[in-house]
């Protein structure tokens, strides 16, 4: 079959072209007038409907920004906006200096009605005075997240939910510096009294990278960030989430796992690994520990917890510490600090506790640590750590849903079991931790066991970098005076630091 010959493309034919289109012979009705529509808050797909309706028209709209463009459209952005824009071309300085207009994107849409350029009119002009630096309301914060209020109303929830995505996925890889840094970048915005419009308002504040910072521009100006939202999408995130998310796995674990082709749970199952006893109950029991729990259930339990520990030694106590003492709704696990007003009768305490809820069938896992914490007279033996050397119990919970009657359902599935119709199930599965403490380190265990883990690295941080102290959640040491602080609450922690007390409720860094 001989093939067509292609038809000469004339000069009067080209002339009529635009290169938006150029299979489509468009004539241009209006020399003068070059259009060049800016995607930036506009969007790729509205841009590229109106400017075709434009193209259709008549109008000369340029796909590529250049020198020729005499009118430049825009959706949602200030003059100023648009000229930082034009001054990160090539040609932003030519243009400039050629004084192209900056319209609204309404100038554009009534000349498309019209069927011509439209005058241009006072409510068509993008305002281009660039506020004065003393119009912009700058933010000023503490440089430490311990020396800030922090509470759950976050003005800023857009920007830090990206942040924190960036920080998981950076400690996923097991690149803990780069993980720390953005939850500190994260941690000011949440302190921040009112929403951010503009990167100025963030100089000089600490904390923030050049790194985060972009990304913070990146939303402020197109509403998301590149990197975060391929990050999200990201196959190995995704996987290193589903695995990780399994009670007893570990990122060096899931990136084994990865490298041997298992991404999800069903890959895991049918795979034959071998599961450590963790693993297994995390594995079994996986889509009730990735339901919320709320404060009526921690609530719930901690009655049992009482309930426990009263058994075993009438004076203990019991405290809710953790995400539930800061005040937040819900949380992925419970944990509880257990203690006795007299010193020494904490020894022994957590087995007996544990062999109650073994026995009243509260238990579908748990392992028990002993307390391996030492005070030296020489100080702390090694750098300050959120890991702490308490007696301590990591359990999985089963705990019954009262608002169910009793054998209204039927038999009760077994645990781990995938029942057809999860919602008749009577009880469902908690983290919960226990954690043993003299009462002569209970305020430092308390604070330790608050958290959050920023605002305790932050404390920690505080102690050594401006109070040559070391503190963890057994004690605080001076390393000047070569001596042990005692306390016997969280504020006199506070005031031995020398600073101001913080509320559980302000400790949401």
């Amino acid at each position: 079959m001989v093939p067509l010959k292609r038809r000469k493309v004339s000069a009067s034919d080209s002339a009529g072209k635009t290169g938006n289109n150029p299979g489509e012979k468009t004539p241009t009705r209006f020399p003068g007038v070059v259009l060049f529509l800016l995607e930036k808050k506009m969007g790729a797909s509205r841009r590229a409907f109106l400017s075709q309706l434009g193209l259709k028209k008549g109008f000369q709209v340029e796909d590529v920004f250049s020198e020729r463009v005499t009118h430049i459209v825009s959706e949602n952005n200030s003059g100023h906006e648009v000229r930082t824009w034009l001054n990160s071309q090539d040609v932003g300085r030519a243009a400039t200096a050629a004084a192209a207009r900056l319209l609204d994107v309404s100038w554009y849409t009534e000349s498309m009605r019209a069927g011509r350029p439209v005058d241009v009119l006072d409510r068509h002009k993008l305002q281009e005075q660039q506020a004065d630096e003393a119009d912009v309301v700058s933010f000023s914060l503490p440089s430490y997240a311990c020396q800030r209020r922090t509470t759950l109303d976050n003005h800023n929830a857009a920007i830090t939910d990206a942040l924190s995505l960036l920080a998981e996925n950076a400690e996923l890889s097991e690149d803990d510096g780069r993980g720390v840094a953005f939850r500190r970048a994260a941690a000011v915005l949440k302190a921040l009294p009112a929403a951010v419009t503009s990167t100025r308002q963030l100089r000089g504040l600490p904390g923030l990278g050049e790194h985060s910072l972009r990304v913070i521009g990146d939303i402020l100006e197109n509403g998301a960030s590149t990197e975060v939202e391929s990050t999200r999408r990201s196959e190995r995130y995704k996987a290193l989430k589903i695995l990780t998310g399994i009670f007893g796995v570990g990122a060096k674990t899931a990136d084994r796992w990865i490298r041997d082709g298992i991404h999800d749970l069903q890959r895991l199952r049918e795979s034959g690994q071998t599961l450590n006893r963790a693993q297994q109950a995390g594995l079994d029991h996986y889509d009730d520990l990735h339901q919320p729990v709320t404060r009526a259930e921690a609530d719930a339990i901690g009655e049992i917890v009482q309930r426990a520990v009263t058994s075993a030694s009438p004076g203990a106590r019991i405290t809710m510490t953790g995400g539930f003492r800061r005040g937040k709704p819900t949380g992925h696990d419970v944990d509880f600090l257990i203690t006795d007003p007299e010193e020494g009768n904490e020894e022994g305490l957590m087995p007996k506790v544990v062999s109650w809820l073994e026995s009243q069938g509260f238990l579908l896992y748990q392992k028990t640590s002993r307390n391996s914490y030492l005070e030296s007279n020489e100080g702390p033996g090694r750098p300050s750590s959120n890991m702490d050397r308490f007696e301590r119990c990591l359990s999985i919970f089963k705990l019954t849903r009262k608002e169910h009657r009793a054998g209204a359902d039927g038999p009760e599935p077994g645990p781990g079991s995938q029942a057809e119709n999860p919602p008749t199930r009577r009880w469902r599965a908690v983290r919960v931790d226990l954690v043993v403490s003299p009462v002569s380190q209970f305020a430092f265990a308390l604070l330790g066991w608050t958290g959050s883990k920023l605002f305790e690295r932050e404390l920690r941080r505080w102690a050594g970098h401006e109070k040559a102290m070391s503190l963890s959640s057994h004690a605080l040491y001076d390393n000047k005076q070569s001596r042990y602080l005692r306390a016997s609450s969280e504020e006199e922690i506070f005031h031995l630091l020398g600073l101001e007390f913080v509320a559980p409720s302000e400790r949401n860094a």
